[in-house]
């Protein structure tokens, strides 16, 4: 039955490996940020009517254990927030961007969403990321996460996030949008921002008037968070490619969200602009 849900909550697909527990464990300080509810969802398959009953139970015993599992991880984080869990029928897909109708924001792992997942990124997190209708959080885990399917086990406490978060600044009418929330999880997390200055011409310099421009009413408003300007004239991803800076988090708009693959990269694949990615519509 699909209970009527107030728009107002973090949700993270949880699938019982690492990597979902991962994610869950960042949407908390999302939560508490904005006091907000976190909703961790499971999807299991739906099953033909002529389908196997055992087969149907065996899925939800294991959502069950996968949900079990990461609440229990995230009470040992000892943080003020309320948790909801919830098993929902479908592909993790479809329930995800169902979810992601009345969500703040929908957070998932950058590896094991889904029965099948690539070792890029998950096609769940891809579908996601690409069609969703609130901001999508795909939390990079650069621990060997456990796949799905295998018995779920509590993450271990990861160590302090430290590097900028890094947001491109530019002149598309959707851009107040992304600077925003970078600004805000800059300020969330305690880290200071690394602005992409994405416009396209000139020879190397950075664009100081227009970044001046975009960014005098955040600096304004967020005070406390440093910012220093980059040039990415050739977009986010290929700046992150090949920058030096330590980013823990790139903010990005919708137009980015097909280049999120490559900014996350392969699972085990370690390197300076590898991140975790915000996507914001």
């Amino acid at each position: 039955m699909d209970h009527p849900q107030p728009a107002q909550r973090i949700v993270v697909g949880i699938d019982g490996s690492d990597a979902a527990i991962n994610a869950a464990r960042w949407a908390v300080t999302e939560a508490v940020g904005r006091n907000m509810a976190l909703r961790l969802v499971h999807a299991v398959p739906d099953r033909h009517a002529d389908g196997d009953a055992v087969d149907d139970d065996l899925d939800v015993e294991y959502a069950e254990t996968s949900l079990r599992a990461a609440d229990a991880a995230l009470q040992g984080l000892g943080e003020q927030v309320k948790v909801e869990c919830d098993i929902a029928h479908g592909t993790p897909e479809s329930v995800l961007l169902h979810e992601s109708r009345r969500a703040a924001m929908v957070c998932v792992g950058s590896v094991g969403i889904g029965r099948i997942a690539s070792k890029v990124l998950g096609s769940a997190a891809d579908a996601v990321a690409r069609h969703a209708q609130c901001p999508v959080a795909i939390i990079r885990c650069d621990r060997d996460a456990a796949e799905p399917g295998s018995a779920p086990e509590s993450a271990p406490e990861s160590a302090p996030e430290s590097g900028y978060v890094a947001v491109v600044v530019d002149d598309s009418p959707g851009n107040d949008a992304v600077l925003e929330h970078g600004f805000r999880e800059a300020r969330l997390r305690g880290a200071p921002v690394l602005a992409m200055g994405a416009w396209r011409w000139g020879l190397g310099e950075i664009p100081y008037r227009q970044l001046d421009h975009r960014l005098g009413p955040w600096v304004s408003r967020y005070p406390e968070v440093h910012v220093m300007p980059a040039a990415a004239r050739r977009g986010a991803a290929e700046f992150l490619a090949h920058t030096q800076e330590s980013v823990r988090l790139a903010v990005v708009g919708a137009a980015d969200a097909d280049k999120v693959a490559r900014i996350v990269g392969p699972a085990g694949q370690r390197g300076r602009g590898r991140c975790s990615v915000l996507v914001v519509r």
